[in-house]
């Protein structure tokens, strides 16, 4: 079985956060050094990270380059994937270029959809499409701005191209600790061509346990405040993935 449990960093003036609902008047600050706290999901045992660059979201261009370059090269063994202020060529290459898995576009993808096609087409399976939802609608500019597209539909825009992954976001669960939205996401990995992620309000283990057997497209879940707070245990829930693959 191939799930994967992905920790968040979100990075907020150079410090790692938690935003409710994407508001940035909303943060809680856990680490001071995000690097402390990228450490400390590898040691747990994680193999992959996601991390936000909250200020280059809503400057529209990356501004915490240099924390993120730390963390490659600090954490070399992670698989890192990055989102937030991508809307250039060069910065893709860039950061894969310093050990970056991944590179997540998402207000593109509705704003300049040719870009992500040809970003996918240069960096095959190296691209991840954002699709962040506020009551079934595309969300944009860091969250700030609603569009006029539902997400299956932006996802039909690209079913032909060499995209990795999905990460689909309910906003008004992400940092609530209300549960993933279990209905949509699998709604979405029903029309899906490629594997979604899901993200956006994981509580507990019991969230986990739900995705897990949900649908065979949904490949796994980003968290964030439920691991920063202790609701969720990286090692348990890792432990969790590996004996339900093993009873398969």
């Amino acid at each position: 079985m191939n799930f994967d449990i992905i920790p968040a960093i979100d990075l907020k003036e150079g410090q790692c956060v938690r935003l409710k609902q994407g508001r940035m008047e909303d943060a809680t600050v856990y680490h001071k050094d995000p690097t402390v706290a990228a450490k400390k999901w590898l040691e747990a045992g994680s193999r992959r990270l996601h991390i936000v660059d909250l200020d280059g979201a809503f400057a529209g261009k990356p501004v915490n380059l240099d924390i993120i370059y730390q963390i490659c090269r600090e954490c070399p063994s992670l698989e890192i994937q990055i989102g937030g202020g991508i809307r250039q060529m060069q910065t893709i290459k860039d950061y894969l270029s310093v050990g970056v898995k991944y590179c997540i576009l998402g207000t593109s993808a509705v704003k300049e959809p040719d870009f992500v096609a040809q970003a996918s087409e240069d960096y095959p399976q190296q691209i991840i499409l954002g699709v962040d939802a506020k009551d079934g609608w595309v969300a944009l500019e860091g969250w700030d701005e609603a569009s006029s597209l539902k997400a299956s539909e932006l996802i039909l825009r690209f079913a032909k191209q060499p995209i990795a992954a999905v990460i689909y976001t309910d906003i008004q669960r992400d940092g609530m600790l209300q549960g993933v939205n279990l209905e949509a996401t699998i709604e979405l990995a029903q029309q899906s061509s490629f594997p979604i992620i899901a993200s956006g309000g994981v509580k507990d283990s019991e969230d986990i346990r739900q995705l897990l057997t949900a649908h065979p497209n949904i490949q796994g879940v980003i968290a964030g405040r439920a691991l920063y707070s202790g609701d969720l245990v990286l090692s348990d829930t890792l432990e969790l993935v590996s004996n339900t693959a093993n009873t398969k």
